[in-house]
């Protein structure tokens, strides 16, 4: 791929596609043409990017002419109707939806864990879940050093996951009760301002939802481990950014304390916050807006055997998503 490059951000008006642009921007990524494309309702909208508007355009099946690179966070649906027509016209893709991540054929990457993979695609490379991402992004060094068995984990994940509507519903919602006003929910089933909601996505048959389910099935992909078990429970709160992690690890070798502060201190991208003698650990109010995803709460867990608990914490705007995405493109 050359070094300037045609790029087309899909779902550009999107609280992620906006997150994309300022990724693009503030790492000086070589776009040498920028296309912006989204629905209908979107389109003859402008974006900043590099201090010019750029104007939104109706993503069609022909709007990928000349594309080089075509990073996608629009949905599901649009990525599986949209693209193969990018690839087709010449572009690489890579996906923030879930469409391929289970597709054997399209590498799913988190760039410090498995960044080789990108090699292998045959025009999509899929962006993990985003609280997979973060979650890995702790796991995965402390996996290379005592080799991970199985977690239980709880996450704790903000309303920006869910896109800008919901950003919105809190804030009005927070308003409304706090001026005594009805709370009205329509993003979310229940009420999300001053709650907390144990359940983030559809609901299966094991009484799983799809998001608990993909922190396994995604990582097994990712870490290269097919044994590898993950039982979670999702969770949505009242936070605007960056989603927390609760996980309690089993590995098969003894876990030591020591060993694990320095995989971790020394991985890329991840900064250990563990000092609960000055009540320092990872906070969503600091690590929003920022790259790096923060770990604390190391403790040997007293339930498992060669068990570590740990809190993790990653702006899911940005390492869970628009990050990891420009990540891979400069990989690529």
């Amino acid at each position: 791929m050359s070094r300037n490059l045609h790029v087309a951000v899909v779902g550009a008006s999107g609280a992620v596609g906006v997150e994309i642009l300022n990724v693009l921007e503030r790492r000086n990524f070589p776009v040498s043409k920028l296309s912006l494309l989204a629905s209908a309702r979107s389109a003859g909208k402008h974006l900043s990017f590099r201090g010019e508007q750029v104007r939104v355009e109706e993503l069609r099946e022909d709007s990928f002419a000349g594309v080089d690179l075509a990073l996608f966070s629009a949905g599901g649906s649009i990525s599986k109707a949209f693209a193969p027509a990018a690839v087709q016209a010449g572009a690489v893709v890579v996906d923030n939806s879930s469409a391929f991540r289970m597709d054997a054929h399209v590498p799913l990457v988190v760039p410090e864990v498995n960044g080789a993979d990108i090699a292998l695609n045959r025009g999509i490379i899929a962006n993990p879940n985003c609280t997979t991402a973060i979650t890995l992004m702790a796991l995965w060094p402390l996996h290379q050093a005592f080799g991970v068995r199985r977690v239980f984990a709880s996450s704790y994940q903000a309303v920006s996951g869910t896109g800008a509507q919901a950003i919105e519903e809190l804030r009005t919602q927070v308003d409304a009760t706090v001026n005594g006003r009805p709370v009205e929910s329509r993003v979310y089933p229940h009420q999300i301002a001053f709650n907390v909601l144990p359940h983030v996505d559809g609901f299966l048959d094991s009484g799983y939802t799809k998001e608990e389910m993909k922190m396994q099935n995604e990582g097994r992909r990712i870490m290269h481990h097919p044994g590898f078990l993950a039982s979670v429970t999702c969770v949505r709160v009242p936070v605007y950014r960056a989603h927390s992690v609760a996980v309690s690890a089993e590995f098969e070798r003894p876990v030591s304390l020591e060993q694990a502060r320095a995989v971790l201190s020394n991985f890329p991208g991840l900064r250990l916050v563990d000092d609960p003698s000055t009540n320092t650990y990872p906070l969503p109010l600091d690590v929003a807006g920022h790259d790096d995803c923060q770990v604390g709460r190391l403790r040997l867990d007293c339930a498992l055997e060669n068990g570590l608990s740990f809190w993790v914490v990653g702006d899911q705007l940005l390492k869970g998503a628009a990050l990891n995405a420009v990540q891979i493109a400069e990989h690529i």
